[in-house]
C-alpha cells in the first residue's frame, strides 16, 4: 500500500511544482471593474433593519494587488435609498407618516483580503472569497414629495435648523463619512475576466440620511402671507395625513442616539491587469 501511495504523492508534488513554475512569470497586478445591484437604508424610519423595496446601486473600482492575498481598492459608488413609515408594523410610526428618498454618491478606499490565492487563468486558483474594510466620504440630500412636487428637506430645516427660533440648531452637513465592510466572492472566467458578487454594509457618522433625528419644532415655520401653512410646515410633521397630528413642539421626532446606515448588494464584472516577466535563468556552477 505504501509503495502505491509514495509515487502518487510524488506525482502530485511534481505537478504542483510545475504549475507554480508556470505561474511564476505572470504577476496579477489588479483589476478594474463595474457592478450593479440594490441598495437599502437603515435608520430612524427603519429601526428594526427590515428589508423593504430596495433601490438601485452601481459602482466602479480599481484594485491594486499588493500580494496574492492583499489588495487596495479605490471605489466610486452610487446608491439610491429611501423608506417610509407606512412600511412599518409599528402603529406609532404609521401615525408619524414620514418618508424620504436620497441619492448617495460615495468615494472610498479599502483594504481587501483574499482567503485563497487568486491567479486568473490557472486551474485551481480561479476562485476566492474575500473581505474588505475601508473608509469613505459620501454626499446625500434627502427629499420628499408633497402634492406631486419634489422638496429637498435639508433646505427646509424640518427640525428647526437655521431658523430664528432655534439659532443654535445649524443645518446638518450633506457630506458624511462611511466605513464600508464588504464580504464577497469572485471567479475568474479566464485570464482576463472575472465575475463577482458582494455585500457591503456602511456605518456612517450622520443621523440625517432620512432627515429625521431630533425633535419636532412646528413653531419654526410661520404661515405663508395668505395664511396657509408652508410646505416646510406640512413636511416636518405629516401625521395630519393619518387623521391626528402628533408634531408637538419638543416631542421626539427621531432617535438621535443611533446613526443611520446603508448597504448594497451587487454583482459585477472585472478585468485583470497582469504583466509578464521573463524568468531569471539559474546559472550552472
Amino acid at each position: 500500500m505504501l509503495k502505491r501511495i509514495i509515487p502518487i504523492f510524488l506525482l502530485i508534488m511534481g505537478l504542483q511544482k510545475a504549475q507554480a513554475q508556470l505561474m511564476e512569470p505572470y504577476v496579477h497586478q489588479g483589476e478594474v471593474g463595474v457592478s450593479f445591484g440594490l441598495a437599502h437604508y437603515f435608520g430612524d424610519l427603519n429601526p428594526n433593519s427590515a428589508v423593504n423595496r430596495p433601490k438601485t446601486a452601481a459602482g466602479i473600482f480599481f484594485r491594486k494587488q499588493i500580494s496574492n492575498y492583499i489588495g487596495i481598492r479605490v471605489s466610486g459608488d452610487y446608491a439610491m435609498v429611501g423608506y417610509s413609515d407606512v412600511y412599518s408594523n409599528n402603529p406609532v410610526q404609521n401615525v408619524r407618516n414620514l418618508s424620504f428618498n436620497s441619492n448617495i454618491w460615495e468615494l472610498s478606499i479599502a483594504g481587501d483580503f483574499n482567503f485563497f490565492e487568486f491567479h486568473p487563468g490557472f486551474e485551481g486558483y480561479e476562485f476566492t472569497p474575500y473581505v474588505g474594510l475601508g473608509i469613505g466620504v459620501f454626499s446625500f440630500d434627502p427629499y420628499a414629495y408633497l402634492g406631486g412636487e419634489k422638496y429637498y428637506l435639508r433646505q427646509l430645516g424640518t427640525e428647526g435648523q437655521g431658523s430664528a427660533q432655534y439659532p443654535d440648531l445649524l443645518p446638518y452637513n450633506p457630506i458624511a463619512l462611511s466605513i464600508p465592510f464588504t464580504v464577497g466572492a469572485k471567479y475568474a472566467l479566464n485570464g482576463r475576466t472575472n465575475v463577482f458578487a458582494e455585500l457591503s454594509y456602511r456605518f456612517t457618522n450622520t443621523d440625517y440620511l432620512d432627515d429625521v433625528s431630533g425633535l419636532y419644532a412646528p413653531d419654526a415655520f410661520p404661515p405663508l402671507p395668505d395664511g396657509s401653512p408652508s410646505p416646510a410646515f406640512l413636511l416636518q410633521d405629516r401625521s395630519y395625513e393619518t387623521g391626528s397630528s402628533i408634531g408637538i413642539k419638543g416631542k421626539q421626532r427621531g432617535n438621535s442616539l443611533q446613526k443611520d446606515a446603508f448597504a448594497t448588494v451587487k454583482i459585477g464584472v472585472s478585468f485583470n491587469l497582469q504583466s509578464y516577466h521573463c524568468p531569471v535563468p539559474v546559472s550552472n556552477r
